[in-house]
């Protein structure tokens, strides 16, 4: 199984949108088709909801690859 660690610089992110922002579809477009289809989860639960708000904390997963969602940690400045 692939793990993927997703850093999160903001309160949410649309579902079909970290599948792109992820790589592992080409557009949002592609992100909602995947989740209209029934093959992504969250958290273990299949999720339908194309434009779901995903945190910080939750697990994403389709097909053998799965998503962790973590804080983005703060970037020195220059």
């Amino acid at each position: 199984m692939q793990e993927i660690e997703f850093c999160l610089n903001r309160e949410f992110v649309q579902l079909n949108q970290l599948l792109k922002l992820a790589g592992l579809c080409d557009s949002g477009g592609a992100g909602k088709a995947l989740v209209a289809g029934g093959t992504v989860s969250v958290d273990g639960s299949i999720e339908l909801r194309k434009t779901c708000k995903i945190r910080v904390g939750q697990m994403v997963r389709l097909g053998d690859v799965e998503i962790r969602v973590v804080a983005a940690t703060g970037v020195p400045s220059a």
